[in-house]
């Protein structure tokens, strides 16, 4: 039996995934990330990224937290891109001064 994915609507996917992001939690993106894939057929993923598929279920499960170039590679395999911007209400840190050597 052949599993189905429902359709993903990027927009949302999105939106659910920078509501972990925004908790600065480790864990707790990873594990949105995983409950993300289960939209996605991880063969393919596994291909795009060439991180084997056991590996990626490893990653994103509850046992450790994958290395960044899995993340980055999950995401983009997903169709989804990781953008900086500043902190609502963080601080603001000074800049290191320039190296003098």
């Amino acid at each position: 039996m052949t599993k189905t994915h429902k359709p993903v609507i990027p927009s949302q996917l999105a939106d659910e995934l920078n509501q972990a992001f925004a908790s600065a939690e480790a864990h707790t993106i990873c594990r949105a990330i995983g409950q993300a894939l289960r939209d996605f057929n991880v063969s393919e993923i596994s291909k795009k990224t060439g991180v084997q598929r056991t590996s990626i279920y490893r990653a994103f499960g509850n046992e450790q937290l994958p290395n960044f170039s899995t993340v980055l590679g999950v995401l983009t395999a997903m169709g989804l891109q990781l953008k900086v911007t500043p902190m609502r209400g963080g601080h603001e840190r000074t800049p290191a001064p320039p190296d003098q050597n």
